[in-house]
């Protein structure tokens, strides 16, 4: 994938977290195969560490050192780029010697010294609008971003701007369609639209969150509708009832396909036009 990955869609996916060295590489090469049928670009993403936890006792992931070592054999063995979460600054420097992109968490989105530490690698980030933010708030995170990145050496490096729902009361999100052409014209950034964590249900389920991956397809093709992203963040997992993470609103396998060609078809009616 070309460093400036608004000339084609493309789409960030991958399980929510690693669960085992196995897992990881078989949904590695299953995504690639997909993705290479439907001649998509893919990002693959999983996260070494899932900090923001509803419960201590909900699991984690493999850890920094395994989870870097799995996604080094991912990227070399399928020559597929990846991404994964920091939730750390100091965690930025060797996280970005490994894999092509960061991406930040959410909630960390306001935290300055964590955003100028992850711009300050120089490698390009996705950076997620907090569920507390209006969409043009987004400006301000970014002007952070290219300050850092510029006092670090690496004034051209390429941000993009995630959107992932807004709350809306207790144990729920929307989205704003609006928010995606706004975040564009505010920041002159590239847009992911996070289609799975944007029918999250926070804290649903007591120790967990819930989620209504049933709306997935619809608020992905209408993001993709809006003409206004160059990007979308999917969670898939061959079970997701079965995940330890996240599987309320991560797509199954099954589904994929399809909704691969509903997008595509969009995306092409849109450039058409």
């Amino acid at each position: 994938m070309q460093k400036d990955s608004t000339a084609k869609f493309f789409f960030v996916i991958g399980p929510c977290a690693i669960e085992s060295h196995s897992f990881a590489l078989e949904i590695a090469q299953q995504l690639k195969d997909i993705f290479a049928k439907e001649e998509l670009q893919i990002i693959y993403k999983s996260s070494f560490d899932k900090a923001n936890r509803s419960s201590g006792n909900s699991f984690r992931g493999v850890g920094l050192d395994k989870g870097l070592s799995i996604l080094a054999e991912i990227k070399s063995k399928f020559g597929i780029p990846v991404i994964t979460d920091v939730h750390e600054a100091w965690q930025a420097q060797p996280v970005s010697e490994v894999v092509d992109y960061l991406q930040t968490p959410a909630f960390l989105c306001r935290q300055s010294d964590f955003i100028s530490a992850v711009a300050s690698t120089g490698k390009p980030v996705n950076i997620k609008k907090g569920q507390f933010l209006a969409p043009w708030d987004m400006k301000n995170v970014i002007e952070k971003a290219r300050q850092a990145a510029a006092d670090a050496g690496y004034p051209d490096t390429q941000f993009f701007v995630c959107e992932r729902g807004t709350s809306f009361g207790y144990g729920n999100l929307v989205v704003d369609m609006r928010g995606l052409q706004i975040m564009k014209e505010t920041t002159g950034c590239p847009v992911i639209f996070d289609a799975t964590h944007s029918v999250q249900l926070p804290g649903a389920n007591g120790d967990s969150s819930g989620g209504q991956r049933e709306f997935v397809p619809l608020l992905a093709r209408s993001a993709m509708a809006s003409g206004a992203i160059s990007g979308i963040f999917l969670e898939v997992h061959p079970d997701p009832d079965k995940a330890p993470c996240d599987g309320p609103n991560m797509l199954s396998f099954k589904q994929l396909p399809k909704l691969l060609e509903e997008l595509k078809a969009i995306h092409a009616a849109i450039k058409a036009d």
